[in-house]
């Protein structure tokens, strides 16, 4: 009798499916000691204790890995699990995820918070069916146009040579429409090609260039919201699917909770960093 109860529990025990440990590895181009890099440290390792341990996450900032295009061809090769991506980078999971990023399509961030409250989820949702699994959306704020030379009429487009995300075609081809000549350069690249003259203008939110230093090779700003430009942190979706139920359920509380609070922050951040950009002489 009591070998057959023996042989009933170790059956049960086989059955019983044990939760293991996953280890996710996230890579960003944004510089280590960013608030919100700060904060994804923080939320990491509260994942970490709230599953036991059975979740982890390791991040690499700073482009060691590459730019956007980069760390997607390594999640497809198993090396990287993840990143923090430019919405752009991966239109190729749900194209449809450039609706903000069209040129003067919004003239306030009143109607940006109307449209996104209605629209955030359908993005979300369309990656996740692409194959990516993606946090609260976040804002990286309106991309204002810095250049060498001051930009007064529409002939002074013509002596630009602007930057655009290399892998980029849509970007490239907006440009070429004003007869601006885009130059594509990996992002980890741009600041040298400022330095050199290679490039001689970016449309960037000025959070973006202040964190990487771009605004000390430019002279002016067109005061004019260009574009919205807005980002996520994601995983690949069969690498994730790995983890169970309920400590995914954990990730997805923690990490929409973190980039909420970093897309109410990085708007104030915006609207300083552009303060600070006047007041450096730009």
């Amino acid at each position: 009798m009591k070998q057959t109860f023996s042989f009933i529990l170790v059956v049960l025990f086989l059955l019983v499916p044990v939760a293991q440990a996953k280890n996710y590895k996230i890579a960003t181009i944004s510089p280590d000691g960013l608030s919100w890099m700060k904060k994804l440290r923080i939320g990491v390792k509260e994942i970490e204790a709230r599953t036991d341990g059975r979740v982890k996450i390791k991040i690499y900032p700073g482009g060691v890995h590459g730019d956007d295009y980069t760390v997607l061809r390594k999640m497809r090769i198993g090396q990287l699990h993840g990143g923090g991506f430019a919405a752009g980078s991966l239109t190729r999971f749900y194209p449809d995820l450039q609706v903000y990023n069209l040129p003067l399509q919004f003239q306030s961030y009143e109607e940006v918070d109307f449209i996104r409250e209605k629209m955030d989820q359908r993005i979300v949702d369309g990656l996740d069916e692409g194959g990516i699994s993606s946090f609260a959306l976040t804002e990286t704020g309106f991309a204002y146009l810095l250049s060498k030379e001051p930009v007064t009429k529409v002939e002074d487009l013509h002596k630009l040579k602007a930057w655009v995300p290399d892998g980029d075609p849509i970007s490239a081809a907006l440009l070429k429409s004003f007869d601006i000549s885009p130059i594509p350069l990996n992002i980890t690249d741009v600041l040298a090609g400022l330095q050199t003259g290679l490039i001689n203008a970016v449309a960037v939110p000025p959070i973006v260039a202040l964190a990487l230093q771009w605004h000390n090779h430019v002279d002016y700003m067109m005061d004019l919201p260009l574009v919205y430009i807005y980002s996520m942190t994601a995983l690949d979706k069969k690498a994730f699917s790995k983890a169970s139920d309920s400590d995914r359920k954990i990730v997805y509380e923690v990490m929409n909770k973190l980039f909420n609070e970093v897309d109410a922050e990085n708007r104030v951040d915006n609207v300083k960093a552009y303060e600070a950009l006047i007041s450096q002489g730009i």
